[in-house]
């Protein structure tokens, strides 16, 4: 292979322009709507979801139509764009079904052919932030099970579903197909939970005899589909888990550089400098992966499943770790409610079992390389 081949092939992890100006518009906004005690507040009351937040990041700005075509009014962008969005949104852990309906969802309907019928009209209202769509499955399941969840009939109970709640149409998966169902129609019940990560509610769906749904795609279309769809979330999930990190690691350095103890800022100390400075490094790293699971995905690389286990493997632990690090670097005001740093590390928590565990993507990347004979 040439060293032009080699470049050729080489992933590019740098941000555009583009990326930048759109990560500075939705920075901005978040900073606006989404504060430590916007957030805060919004978990404590009935409604975590802010309404005029998230048609302000769907429609103001256009970010829930960025994988949609321009002939069906989206923005026509790729999964670099949507994993800049996913970076700021993991920042301030704002509550918004960004993940499940603006990729998981919107990449199955994509998968599926756009057409002229009910996927078309799906995609459309999506991209306009008019509609949220979500998979009825629940959010633990990994890209691998996607064709395994093409069974039974559409009477059934999901539990787990993340923002169903959120959610005006559900897809769902049986072994006749996709069927998109209205969460608002009869024998339709969405029964919230409470979980862990107060920031991502999840759901307990039931559809009972009298639910019905528009047939999208026969079972061997919707099964990849499903899978390209969980694919396309677990990728973009390592960005969400990149920009939490971020945050931490910037918090955990501020807070450090201002408190004091013995007359100097507590960061000065040797063992501290340690930990920050091993934590920036798994930051890093996991820039790279997260990265070049976007861009992997964005290209539709061969390698995109390779691409996005290692992101998954690497990604979760170091998001988990930051959140840990900042919670006992900030000391007794890292145990407050009043402070943000549980937010960060319940996210963290929960995104690590999301989409399939660390371990469960090693196991993929162990059946993908082909490790030389000896």
């Amino acid at each position: 292979m040439t060293a032009q081949t080699e470049a050729a092939q080489a992933p590019d992890l740098l941000y555009s322009e583009a990326e930048e100006d759109l990560r500075s518009a939705v920075r901005s906004l978040l900073a606006g709507r989404a504060d430590a005690p916007a957030v805060i507040a919004g978990i404590e009351s009935d409604t975590p979801y802010d309404l005029r937040l998230w048609e302000s990041l769907a429609a103001g700005i256009g970010a829930a139509g960025l994988l949609v075509p321009e002939k069906l009014g989206g923005q026509g962008a790729t999964h670099r764009e949507a994993a800049v969005v996913l970076e700021e949104l993991g920042r301030s852990v704002a509550p918004a079904p960004y993940l499940t309906s603006a990729v998981v969802a919107t990449e199955i309907l994509l998968a599926l052919g756009a057409g002229d019928g009910p996927v078309a009209g799906l995609l459309a209202e999506l991209a306009a932030g008019r509609k949220v769509v979500v998979l009825a499955l629940p959010f633990s399941t990994p890209p691998a099970d996607g064709a395994a969840a093409m069974t039974g009939t559409l009477e059934r109970t999901v539990t787990g579903v993340a923002e169903a709640e959120a959610a005006d149409v559900l897809l769902v998966p049986t072994a006749d197909g996709l069927y998109a169902v209205e969460t608002g129609g009869d024998g339709v019940a969405v029964q919230a939970l409470v979980p862990l990560d107060l920031t991502r509610p999840l759901a307990t769906v039931t559809l009972s005899g009298g639910a019905t749904g528009t047939l999208l795609a026969d079972a061997g279309p919707a099964a990849a589909a499903v899978s390209k769809g969980l694919l396309a979330g677990a990728g973009l999930l390592a960005s969400e888990q990149l920009g939490l990190a971020e945050w931490c690691l910037t918090e955990t350095v501020r807070h450090t550089r201002e408190r004091h103890q013995f007359n100097r800022p507590v960061g000065s100390f040797q063992s501290l400098k340690h930990r920050m400075a091993q934590l920036w490094l798994e930051v890093v790293s996991a820039r790279a992966a997260a990265r070049n699971a976007a861009d992997a995905l964005a290209t539709g690389s061969p390698d995109a499943p390779l691409a996005v286990a290692v992101a998954q493997a690497y990604c979760s632990r170091v998001a988990v770790n930051a959140a840990e690090e900042c919670v006992q670097l900030h000391g007794g005001i890292g145990m407050t409610w009043e402070h943000p740093a549980h937010l960060y590390l319940k996210r963290a928590k929960a995104d690590s079992i999301a989409y399939g565990t660390a371990g469960r993507h090693r196991e993929t990347v162990a059946g993908l390389v082909e490790l030389p004979a000896p």
